[in-house]
């Protein structure tokens, strides 16, 4: 049996790790040996002493992220098994082939088997952001991992100052782990973006809306379209490439609004179809004329606790319901929530509140998640962070 430290399991808690969840709660666990420091790696055993996996230890209520559920050494080649496996994940889906198509999730945490781990890949450089201490000690060793990665690699910029848990006892400090260049140029299905990796939100870019900017485009056409919390225009980009007669980006950020500004004249040039304003979704849409064709509601999280769960779905209820209400006859909205405490049972039936509370027919037609490169881990059903409903409604 593995030589590293041993967290024992009360009676009966060790059905989940059993079944493969990489979490381990604290409410779980009977005995914790002395002297650990966040970060380290621990063997799992259950009640009766049976090897259950291996984790990195941290302090919280998830006490252990899981690494490994057989008895393995966890070194270098360890690590660079897991990467590999994720990078032909994204070749087998030919994510790394397209040739107009340059930016991609390279390592999705759980959905990879690396909890705690997050890396995006910009036309060359990588976005390194960790969600744990563990996987912050780690990144010299997944920075060397790269470099040996046949995939077209120059930089890797270390993002994890403000995703390390705040009580952690490490000073994390973002900065360039090789190479350089803060600002890239990416390609998206032909689209343009400016990715600014040290200053935007995230890792720089939501690359999980991909295909649903890409679906949009479908019902764009010769239509009016409202992109509200529009950060940087993506679905604004993605409607006017597809011919739309007018669009309107909304965002209470004024940065945000310059950078929909800049990405559309990178795309478009000055042109008259596009306006963008600095203003409250909410307070927009109640007060906004009734002739849009398509609106797309894309907020941030509104529940990123349990404990807020309850008051997110109110938020859902209210800015879908202002929505339905406004839009045209026969118009589309595109409705989402990235709220991982959201199920999509919740999310739905918020909706279906709004709808209700409108009495106007609504029809789903799509029902859509995150991508491919998000992948989801059939034994973390937590890991479905974004789902979204495209409607119709009369």
């Amino acid at each position: 049996m593995s030589s590293y430290p041993t967290i024992v399991l009360k009676a009966g808690k060790e059905r989940s790790i059993q079944r493969f969840h990489p979490w381990v709660f604290s409410g779980a666990i009977q005995h914790t040996p002395k002297g650990l420091n966040e970060g380290d790696l621990v063997q799992v055993l259950d009640s009766r002493k049976k090897f259950l996996g291996i984790g990195h230890y941290q302090i919280g209520s998830i006490t252990v992220r899981m690494v490994a559920f057989s008895d393995v050494t966890v070194d270098q080649a360890f690590w660079k098994g897991k990467i590999d496996r994720a990078v032909e994940a994204r070749r087998a889906v030919g994510l790394t082939k397209k040739g107009d198509l340059n930016v991609f999730r390279l390592i999705h945490g759980e959905g990879d088997g690396l909890p705690g781990l997050i890396m995006d890949y910009y036309n060359g450089t990588v976005v390194f952001q960790a969600h744990s201490v563990g996987m912050y000690l780690l990144k010299d060793t997944f920075a060397s991992i790269l470099k040996e990665l046949d995939l077209p690699i120059t930089a890797c910029y270390n993002k994890s100052a403000g995703t390390i848990p705040f009580k952690a006892p490490i000073q994390a400090e973002d900065g360039f782990i090789f190479g350089e260049g803060d600002t890239i140029e990416v390609n998206e299905y032909g689209s343009k973006f400016t990715i600014n990796v040290v200053e935007g939100q995230k890792t720089g870019f939501f690359i999980d809306q991909r295909e649903s900017r890409r679906l949009l485009e479908e019902f764009s056409k010769g239509r009016k379209v409202l992109n509200t919390f529009c950060y940087t225009g993506g679905f604004s980009v993605s409607a006017l490439k597809a011919g739309a007669s007018e669009v309107v980006s909304v965002d209470s950020s004024q940065k945000a609004i310059d950078l929909t500004e800049q990405i559309i004249d990178l795309n478009f040039g000055k042109t008259e179809k596009h306006t963008s304003l600095c203003a409250d979704a909410f307070d927009y849409l109640a007060k906004m004329p009734d002739d849009f064709d398509v609106i797309v509601l894309d907020p941030p999280a509104f529940a990123k606790h349990v404990r807020v769960l309850e008051n997110g779905l109110k938020g859902y209820r209210t800015i879908n319901e202002k929505a339905i209400k406004k839009i045209k006859p026969g118009g589309i909205l595109f409705t989402f929530s990235c709220s991982q405490v959201v199920s999509p049972q919740d999310f739905r039936t918020a909706v279906f509140s709004a709808a209700a509370a409108t009495g106007r027919e609504v029809r789903i037609l799509y029902q859509v998640h995150q991508p491919a490169d998000h992948p989801v881990s059939i034994y973390h059903p937590e890991g479905e962070y974004l789902k979204g409903l495209v409607l119709q409604i009369s």
